[in-house]
């Protein structure tokens, strides 16, 4: 008897169990459509644009002076006889090593550029992710979903399959006050 009344209640706690995970709900967001109908993602954008403008600008600078001290040594090269060897092979070496210093300064400028450039990315990106991941935790939360994937990602860790859940990137949208586009298309994986 206590054998069956054991297997009953074990058989009532799976049910429950099942039940309570039955109860969980699944809803799925496109990051890349929220994203491309931000103004700020826009503004960034520029931003970005217009400070690799400028890099680029002071790059082409200095390659522009070493393409012209280059010539001048080249030219100077040129007009060298025996009479004016030694001084001229003195001026060329002068201007062998100031062209190597340029062309350090050069790749130098072009590191510090791309650094510069990541690190305003990630200033500028990073308080707009996290307002975008808040508004959709709040939606989230509205709807009552228990577990959200991003359809956007390409991870394999993500969700696989997403007939039957509940999208909510057009209220992360709304929330967010994001201008309205046609909906990205999303291939089912």
């Amino acid at each position: 008897m206590k054998l069956i009344k054991l297997f009953f209640i074990a058989a009532g706690l799976t049910l429950t169990a099942n039940a309570a995970h039955a109860q969980q709900k699944i809803g799925t967001v496109n990051s890349n459509d929220i994203f491309s109908n931000l103004s700020e993602v826009k503004t960034i954008g520029t931003t970005i644009e217009t400070m690799t403008k400028t890099k680029q600008a002071e790059i082409e600078k200095l390659i522009t002076e070493y393409q012209a001290k280059l010539k001048a040594a080249q030219d100077k090269e040129a007009t060298m006889t025996e009479a004016n060897k030694e001084a001229v092979t003195k001026e060329l070496v002068a201007a062998h090593t100031e062209l190597q210093g340029l062309g350090k300064k050069i790749e130098e400028g072009r590191a510090l550029a791309a650094k510069d450039i990541s690190a305003k990315q990630n200033e500028l990106f990073t308080p707009l992710q996290q307002k975008v991941k808040a508004a959709i935790s709040a939606v989230a939360k509205e709807r009552n979903l228990n577990f959200i994937f991003d359809t956007a990602s390409q991870e394999s860790s993500n969700l696989v399959y997403t007939d039957g859940s509940e999208d909510i990137t057009a209220q992360v949208k709304t929330k967010l006050g994001a201008t309205a586009s046609a909906p990205v298309s999303k291939a089912k994986k």
